[in-house]
């Protein structure tokens, strides 16, 4: 059963953020600073101004609550997610996974691009019925209280939703990061429910006993990945080692949060190295305030420890055979090689990469993402 949600934070929470924000113990830096070192101290002082004396939460709460949004009881955790009807002759239902450091916000763009095409110069016959959960330990959802929630777990919960909650037979499934990862397990694991799935990063695939030698594409891409791993690799260490620590001081305090976050907002965007070029201050600091407010930087960086501790490979069920599309992002990480892919997928119908945009597609480039979702699924409608 689900049950109505609005978004709204206490003015105690609002006004407690602004005393903090009066009292911050800066950290000392170099003469001349960009970003080698980490976030920029000038940058993040101007935001940080920004949020204390202009930014109008209130106004962000207005825009969030335009969209409809629920919580609904999955397999005892409480799950938010935005569900908008499409606008078409006959809207299919797609479930979008967002992943870290973004919340559902990501998708805000994207969603009116899958429910009207009609209205945002595409085909009406192209709408779906778009579900945006927020995942577990992530805004407005539930924050697990026991180890071991796996992306295979999310996966289970989202068949759920979907299923029984919602009343989907049968669904498509898209995602980036975390999300891509889940929407891969919505293939591997309930392939019965899947009409198809999307991702924007392709996972790692089974490379076990029986399976073909790396081509030079492969291996020249696994060195690639070590190398962004030695430079942008630390928080993901971090996260799947020991987030308890690190989220006191991100927890506590919201210059310390903002640090965390916007230096990967930054450097994994298509931006040039200019932050605001892909993301307005505002839109920066409505992601912020989601995890600031609901108190869930510790239980989104958990993912991390469950996904590195509890997750199996499972030679058995390695590969997908459900229809699969692959658009891949500018991020030089991100550049699997199509071979790669298809050690898992084995049925990819569609592969793009885009020209523009990078880790956070569908809030960077949304009409680029939206149209290759379209085209993707356009076909499978017909078989359906």
């Amino acid at each position: 059963m689900k049950k109505h949600f609005q978004v709204s934070l206490p003015q105690s929470l609002i006004d407690d953020l602004r005393l903090r924000l009066d009292h911050v113990r800066w950290p000392d830096t170099v003469e001349i600073m960009d970003w080698n070192y980490g976030t920029n101290l000038a940058y993040l002082q101007e935001l940080m101004s920004y949020w204390q004396k202009d930014f109008d939460w209130r106004k962000q709460e207005q825009k969030l609550n335009q969209f409809n949004h629920f919580q609904a009881s999955v397999a005892g955790q409480n799950i938010h997610f935005i569900h908008e009807q499409g606008n078409g002759p006959k809207p299919i239902p797609i479930v979008l996974t967002h992943g870290w450091p973004s919340t559902f916000y990501e998708m805000s763009k994207i969603i009116p691009l899958l429910t009207d095409p009609g209205a945002h110069g595409g085909d009406a016959a192209d709408a779906f019925d778009v579900i945006v959960p927020s995942l577990p330990g992530y805004g407005f959802s539930d924050r697990p209280k026991e180890p071991g929630m796996t992306l295979r777990t999310i996966s289970n919960l989202w068949t759920e939703l979907m299923v029984d909650v919602l009343g989907y037979e049968r669904f498509a499934a898209h995602g980036g990061d975390i999300g891509a990862g889940v929407t891969t397990h919505l293939g591997r694991y309930h392939p019965d429910r899947m009409i198809g799935i999307h991702v924007m990063a392709v996972a790692a695939p089974y490379l076990g006993p029986g399976t073909a030698p790396l081509t030079s594409a492969e291996q020249t891409y696994l060195n690639q990945v070590e190398r962004w791993e030695q430079v942008e690799g630390a928080y993901d260490h971090q996260q799947s080692t020991k987030p308890q620590t690190l989220a006191y001081g991100l927890n506590d305090s919201p210059v310390g949060l903002a640090g965390w976050i916007i230096e990967k907002m930054r450097a994994w965007s298509d931006c040039s190295g200019n932050i605001e070029r892909r993301f307005s201050k505002d839109e920066l600091l409505t992601n912020l305030m989601i995890y600031w407010g609901t108190e869930t930087i510790n239980s989104s960086m958990r993912l991390y420890y469950d996904h590195k501790h509890f997750s199996k490979m499972d030679p058995a069920v390695h590969s997908i055979g459900v229809p699969a599309g692959v658009t891949l992002s500018v991020e030089p990480v991100n550049k699997a090689p199509k071979e790669w892919a298809e050690r898992t997928y084995t049925n990819i119908q569609r592969w793009t990469e885009l020209p523009r945009g990078g880790h956070f597609a569908a809030f960077e480039e949304p009409e680029l993402l939206a149209e290759e979702i379209r085209a993707f699924f356009r076909p499978l409608r017909e078989k359906m």
